[in-house]
Order: C-alpha cells, then sequence, then structure tokens
C-alpha cells in the first residue's frame, strides 16, 4: 500500500513523498483510515513506528477541507517542548503544500512572541500542557472551535505529572470533538481516562505493550558502581559504538560525565532540564545531523528525541520504572535498522534489573566485560517470565512516583 491509497490528498502524498517516505508504516496504514472517517482513535505504539504522521496527516487532511477560522481547529497536545517543536516542524514539511496556518507554544520562554501569533488567527496548535494553561488562563486563546485533539505520548503525561493538566484542558474542549490518543504503553490511569473522553474508539496496537523492539540486541554488563564511568568510556573507544544516547537518572550525573567522558575521537554534549531551550536545541540539533556522535540525557529531557540513526542506547543507570527502560531503548532500531542497549548494572540495581525482565517476560543477556566484573557479582540472570502488569505497577509506586503532581519530580531527574 502507498500513501495514495490510503485516502490523502495529493497535497500531503506530494509532501510525504517529497520527505523520502514512500510506504506507510504499520500505524500509518491501520491508524490514517480510522482518523479520517472521523472516529476516535488509541494507537499504542512504541517510538520509531511513525505515529506522529499517523495523527498530523489526518489533522490536515481534515483542517484543509474545512472553512477557514481565526481560533484553532485542531489541537495536539505533547508532554515536551522538544516534542512540541519536533510536530511543530513535521505539520510544516507535510502541509507545505497546503494554505495552513499553525504555531507550537511551550514553556521556558516569553509569552508575548506566542500571544501575537495566538492572535494573528491559526487552524492547528501545538501545545506542552503548563503553557497551554497560562494562556487559556489569560484568555489569549480559544479553544472553543477545536474539532480535533490529539494527546501524544500519553503515558509520559502520566509520567511527568501532567494528568491533571490535561483533564483541564480536555475539559475547555467542546463536547463534540474527534479524539486521538498515542501511547506507548497503556497504564490503568490512560486506560480511564480514554474511557471517560472517547467514544466507542477504535484500537489500533502495532507492538505488544511494553515490549521492546524485536530488531534490539540487549545485553547487560555487572559492574561496581564506582567502575561506571570508566567502563563507559572504554566502551565508547570501541569502533562499532556508533551514534549513541546514554541515560542517567540525574543531571548532575549527566554533568560529570560529560566531563569524565572527554576524550579524542568522540563528540559528546548533554541535555537535561538545567540547559536552556537553544542549548537543548542546539545539542539535539547536533545528534540528529552527527556534529555530535554522544548525546548524554534525563530522561525527561529526552523524552520527544526522534532521532532515526542512534546505534547504541547505553542505560548508565536503570530508571526506577520498568516501561521507562522500554521507552528508553525504543530510540535505536528505527526505520528499519537493528540496534544495541547495553546496560551498566551494579549489584545494588539487581532489583530494578529483576522488574524490567518481569515486564519483558525474558531474562536479557549478561555479559562481563574484562576488569570491570564487580568482586561479588550479584546480578544473576533471572529466568523468563510473563509480563506481569500488576508487577509493573507495584515498582512504579514503589519508586515513589505520584501521578498527580507535578512537583514531586524530582528537580535533578529533569
Amino acid at each position: 500500500m502507498n500513501f495514495a491509497e490510503l485516502g490523502l490528498r495529493r497535497e500531503l502524498v506530494r509532501a510525504v513523498t517529497d520527505a523520502g517516505y514512500d510506504t506507510p508504516t504499520s500505524i500509518q496504514e491501520r491508524g490514517i483510515p480510522v482518523a479520517l472517517e472521523g472516529r476516535d482513535l488509541i494507537a499504542c505504539a512504541q517510538t520509531g513506528t511513525g505515529k506522529t504522521a499517523a495523527f498530523l496527516l489526518p489533522i490536515l487532511q481534515h483542517l484543509a477541507g474545512g472553512p477557514a477560522s481565526r481560533h484553532p481547529r485542531a489541537l495536539v497536545v505533547a508532554p515536551t517542548r522538544e516534542l512540541a517543536v519536533q510536530i511543530g516542524e513535521m505539520a510544516r514539511q507535510y502541509g507545505r503544500h497546503l494554505r495552513l496556518r499553525s504555531t507550537v507554544i511551550f514553556g521556558g520562554v516569553g509569552m508575548e512572541p506566542q500571544t501575537r501569533r495566538l492572535a494573528g488567527g491559526l487552524d492547528l496548535l501545538v501545545a506542552t500542557p503548563g503553557r497551554l494553561l497560562d494562556h487559556i488562563g489569560r484568555r489569549q486563546v480559544n479553544l472553543g472551535h477545536v474539532e480535533m485533539v490529539v494527546l501524544d505520548e500519553a503515558d509520559r503525561m502520566l509520567d511527568m505529572g501532567f494528568l491533571p493538566d490535561v483533564r483541564r484542558i480536555l475539559a475547555a474542549l467542546p463536547a463534540r470533538r474527534q479524539n486521538l490518543f498515542l501511547s506507548a504503553t497503556m497504564p490503568d490511569e490512560i486506560e480511564a481516562l480514554i474511557r471517560r473522553t472517547t467514544h466507542a474508539p477504535v484500537m489500533v496496537e502495532v507492538a505488544r505493550r511494553a515490549t521492546p523492539v524485536g530488531a534490539i540486541r540487549q545485553v547487560v554488563h555487572p559492574v561496581a558502581q564506582t567502575r561506571k564511568k570508566d567502563l563507559l568510556k572504554t566502551l565508547l573507544e570501541k569502533a562499532d559504538m556508533g551514534p549513541t544516547l546514554v541515560f542517567t537518572r540525574t543531571k548532575a550525573r549527566a554533568n560529570r560525565l560529560v566531563k569524565r567522558l572527554e576524550q579524542p575521537g568522540r563528540r559528546i554534549d548533554v541535555i537535561h532540564g538545567n540547559k536552556s531551550q537553544n542549548a537543548r536545541a542546539r545539542a539535539i540539533a547536533g545528534f540528529r545531523t552527527g556534529r555530535i556522535d554522544t548525546l548524554i540525557a534525563t530522561d525527561i529531557a529526552a523524552r520527544g528525541l526522534d532521532v532515526d540513526c542512534i546505534s547504541h542506547v547505553v542505560n548508565f543507570d536503570l530508571p526506577h520504572v520498568p516501561e521507562d527502560y522500554v521507552h528508553r531503548i525504543g530510540r535505536t532500531a528505527r526505520a528499519g535498522q537493528d540496534g544495541d542497549a547495553i546496560s551498566l548494572v551494579a549489584p545494588e540495581e539487581r532489583g530494578q534489573l529483576a522488574a524490567i525482565e518481569e515486564l519483558v517476560g525474558a531474562s536479557i543477556r549478561r555479559e562481563h566485560v574484562a576488569g570491570f566484573t564487580p568482586a561479588a557479582d550479584a546480578v544473576e540472570s533471572t529466568p523468563p517470565r510473563r509480563p506481569n502488569p500488576r508487577r509493573a505497577r507495584r515498582a512504579r509506586r514503589g519508586a515513589g512516583s505520584n501521578r498527580g503532581a507535578r512537583s514531586l519530580i524530582p528537580a535533578d531527574r529533569r
């Protein structure tokens, strides 16, 4: 099947072809016709499956076929500014042959330029939850004309404490509208929100929930916590280590890691919540173009990072929430490529590793690196198990997460 066979306008097919895409992905092939019919859609798909185009193309088609309005007729809500900016860029790219207006609003920058763009009239609004509520509170945006709403990376919204904001935004929209929800996993809280919000939604699931992409080679390197930096430095010196994304749990550790890893042959940068928007944008752009080949990031700062060429994902620290492991490693093995996920696991992280293996239903191969195996190796392999969603929910609670309060996200992890 090609994009024209999905029922898209020729202007959209032309733009998609200009962008270098000929064949729709599974989520696009199954989701676009549903969205074009005007039905509510729930898409459960991992990162790298093409879900952004799966909702943007139907939105652009709908907007192009309707009357002009000074107020947005379609709204996309994304958890991070990086993801919002990326969606805005793709909307402009796919809508280049249509006479549509769109803008992106997010926090961390002045409101006045955004206010002027909102007042100038637009068809599509892409926004992060907090900044959108700021504009709503100041009556600088009218959502009374919204006909389509997208909640992208719904599970990330939950993880970041945005669910109360999302409920307030949905309450400000017209009752009669089309709802598109996209998520890599489907926690109970999101399912409850979907049940209350949608009408007879169609579920499209292109990969087993909370299951890593099959093309990813996963390995655990047991190592003492104090030797992780040296082991990572050794790994990055290997010739086969291409563009690499390294995850740490805190901003302070990310900063220390950059200083420790500075070495000839690797071009390294870092993104986290203390970096300015411009600095983060430059780092991501450099990583995407190849100017930077090693990017160190915290989980929240990396939300929405979409780079097809990542060959390796390294978990310098294991995440406390097992589902975050799936989300992290899903950033490699994209666009039909394979990839590697390497986890540096200290003995004190064995509980987190066991929770991850229970979630994915398999043990992850252990590989000892000479000179780095801890004296008392407690990172033992666990037998394969069936995924246990209840166990994963307990792990989330044990990590001290609170889905209802944004302030409970530790500041050093953003």
